[in-house]
């Protein structure tokens, strides 16, 4: 005796909106956990490696290199002659300057450290090229976040 296929049974819509939350969820808590074991376990960008990266994009007089608040500052003289400082990754090297235009609004950024289960987000400022925020990390401990004007990526932590 052949047994018959049970046909599927449409799910029902609250239940549906919640398994689609619960997938999407386990998915960016995957992607967050891979970013952050990727972070980890890059090499850090060496004062001589910061100041090539900065002669190769045209700066020059390279002055008050120093590593603060997670990432490499810097005072120097941009391509066309300004004075500017910047402030680099200390993974990838990527160079933030001071007068650089914000592409993500103040709510892009609390809602990007929400979703990567930060709490408690506040004081919230573009400065120097990079948004500033203070917030507890999902593990309850209290941080100052740096985060990439352009996609919200976290480029520096300093533990309160």
């Amino acid at each position: 005796m052949r047994s018959k296929p049970i046909p599927p049974r449409p799910v029902p819509p609250r239940l549906g909106g919640r398994i689609l939350l619960a997938l999407a969820l386990a998915v960016a808590g995957a992607g967050l956990s891979a970013g952050a074991q990727v972070r980890e376990n890059q090499t850090a960008l060496t004062e001589h490696d910061v100041r090539n990266r900065l002669a190769e994009r045209g700066y020059t007089r390279v002055n008050d290199l120093d590593f603060s608040g997670g990432v490499w500052r810097a005072d120097a003289r941009s391509a066309d002659g300004n004075r500017v400082q910047v402030a680099l990754d200390p993974t990838d090297g990527r160079i933030y300057p001071d007068e650089q235009v914000a592409q993500l609004s103040r709510r892009d950024i609390q809602a990007s450290l929400s979703a990567a289960g930060y709490t408690d987000i506040h004081d919230l400022d573009y400065r120097d090229g990079l948004w500033l925020a203070k917030a507890e990390d999902p593990g309850g401990r209290d941080v100052e976040l740096r985060l990439d004007p352009d996609n919200g990526r976290i480029v520096g932590v300093d533990k309160d």
